[in-house]
């Protein structure tokens, strides 16, 4: 069991739960373990000594080999976990494994999963190719089911995965109704929160049984590490850390490192996207060659109701739909940009912009909107620098249609 270093009641006089930017500030390190050094240090190792033959038989150290983990991994752990109200966290080395991991741990050969048609792409490959071998049934599921999952569980289904939003379309899930649908079909609901993070959504809370992230966006936030964490129930943590263990993922300190340096400053951070991404948002909406702006915390989308009744706050990241334009007015936007970059991950300082494709990872509800999408993360740059850049590219493409 890894303990979770912080302020006891005595030190913050009070029994109160601690707020979420304490909790960020002083859960997972325990400067009197680390000679009065504030932040725990990187722990870089594969052995572990045990004194005496008792020690090793009896396998009761807090630490018995490196992959199992460390004092540095630990302490981003003990703060995931306390933010996401779960019984343990482990950190993976991605968020692709995160996924892979929370999936083995609920399923078998034979056993059937009901996947979000607006999963995160590489999770659907995963499904589609590792899970299929392995002889295990994949389906997709329309994200805004909600109670209608009860209709597609099968006596095999074994595991529910959500997304939401989904990060290119952003369709909110109705967890409370997927939790109970999938509860009342045996399965079990996985929900990746990686957008809203702990701070703005908490899936346990509405039922789910694992939380993935890919901590590699809003936990890392400088866009130099990767990683990922599943929280997980009391009752789902056996199956997520026996398979943890089997595969062999690991986190290395120096990461985990990062990690809990990104942490630290992660209410800030969403603040400030929240923000941005949602001032930027507003004033996309008015911009004549926007037809139309796919962010759940705005009035016009179709799930805003979910956004209010179940989040806190927004994420930093969006789509646009512009008007239908040739391959060419999508150049002229992109290529030519100052400030915003294209890159396939997000969560960092720097904003981005990425073309979005959407065929084959939709099957059942095909996207069947005209015109091209565009995934936006605002970063923190001047906000009117940003739409300078973007009201510049529009024109562009509007000139090279």
């Amino acid at each position: 069991m890894s303990r979770e270093p912080m302020m006891n009641d005595e030190q913050s006089g009070s029994t109160q739960r601690p707020s979420v930017e304490t909790i960020l500030t002083h859960y997972g390190r325990n400067p009197e373990d680390q000679f009065g050094f504030v932040n725990t240090p990187v722990y870089r190792g594969s052995t572990v000594l045990f004194k005496t033959l008792a020690d090793i038989e009896a396998q009761e150290q807090r630490f018995l080999y490196g992959r199992a983990g460390n004092p540095t991994t630990e302490s981003v752990e003990a703060v995931v976990t306390e933010l996401e109200g779960a019984y343990r966290t482990r950190l993976l080395p991605s968020g692709l494994s995160a996924i892979t991991v929370a999936l083995l741990s609920c399923l078998k050969g034979g056993d059937d999963v009901l996947v979000t048609d607006s999963a995160y792409e590489p999770g659907r490959k995963f499904a589609d190719g590792f899970l299929a071998r392995m002889g295990i049934s994949v389906r997709y599921y329309d994200p805004r089911i909600g109670a209608g999952l009860a209709e597609l569980m099968r006596p095999s289904t074994r595991a529910v995965l959500a997304e939401s939003p989904g990060s290119l379309t952003f369709e909110l899930q109705d967890i409370p109704a997927l939790a109970d649908a999938a509860h009342a079909g045996g399965a079990r609901l996985i929900v990746d929160n990686s957008w809203a993070s702990p701070l703005f959504l908490q899936p346990i809370k509405l039922g789910a049984d694992l939380v993935v992230h890919a901590g590699t966006k809003m936990f890392v936030g400088h866009s130099d590490a990767f990683a990922g964490t599943i929280s997980a129930t009391e009752e789902a943590w056996p199956d997520v850390e026996a398979n943890r263990a089997a595969l062999g993922f690991f986190t290395s300190g120096d990461d985990a490192f990062l990690v809990a340096r990104g942490l630290r400053t992660l209410a800030i951070r969403m603040k400030e996207h929240n923000e941005r991404s949602v001032a930027m948002a507003q004033w996309l909406e008015q911009q004549p060659e926007v037809t139309k702006v796919l962010h759940p915390a705005l009035p016009s989308h179709p799930d805003h109701w979910l956004f209010k009744r179940d989040f806190t706050g927004s994420g930093s990241l969006f789509s646009i739909l512009l008007a239908p334009a040739p391959r060419a007015s999508v150049a002229a936007f992109l290529d030519q940009m100052r400030i915003f970059t294209m890159g396939y991950s997000w969560g960092g300082y720097e904003s981005l912009c990425l073309p979005v494709k959407l065929g084959k990872n939709r099957t059942a509800r095909p996207w069947t909107e005209e015109g091209n999408l565009f995934r936006l993360h605002i970063g923190f740059e001047g906000m009117e620098d940003l739409k300078a850049d973007l009201a510049d590219a529009m024109a562009r493409y509007a000139e090279a249609r």
